[in-house]
């Protein structure tokens, strides 16, 4: 398989430094700073959408290496077994995840958000304003997921 290699773009700053504290991510505000090669206007027009598709790396959680056995879904024996590729944890193959955040403010190289699942110091890869016709309309799940995560994003 080919490998790529990826640069942050930036860098999350919270509160949050624990990385097995995984719930309560509501009131969470975040602010992630652009790395100054992309300049002061790199988020210019980023301030009139009201949310943003936040990518980052789990790159605080080890790697485990084998995924082909389904595992117990966030590690919790009373959730189904699910595969590596049914989970959005950080128990993944290149440890990526993806957020939709509520932008609060953007200064210069800094994008303040809530709702950001990621600890301070955390890379971020990519940004992505949120757009209505990207959004899924009718998502289904599990009610086993929509019980799990009741409290995931409360504050």
């Amino acid at each position: 398989m080919p490998s790529f290699e990826i640069t942050s773009i930036g860098t999350v700053h919270n509160d949050r430094t624990d990385i097995q504290n995984t719930d309560n991510w509501g009131a969470v505000r975040s602010t992630i700073t652009i790395d100054e090669r992309f300049g002061e206007t790199s988020l210019q027009g980023l301030e009139v959408f009201s949310h943003v598709e936040v990518l980052f790396v789990f790159d605080q959680f080890p790697d485990e290496g084998d995924y082909r056995e389904p595992r117990p879904y966030r590690g919790r024996a009373e959730l189904p077994p699910v595969g590596v590729f049914a989970g959005r944890g950080p128990r993944r193959p290149n440890r990526i995840g993806a957020t939709f955040c509520a932008i609060e403010s953007v200064h210069g190289r800094e994008l303040t958000v809530t709702g950001l699942d990621a600890v301070s110091g955390t890379p971020v890869i990519d940004l992505k304003p949120a757009l209505a016709a990207f959004l899924p309309a009718d998502v289904t799940q599990p009610g086993w997921i929509t019980d799990l995560m009741a409290d995931y994003f409360k504050p």
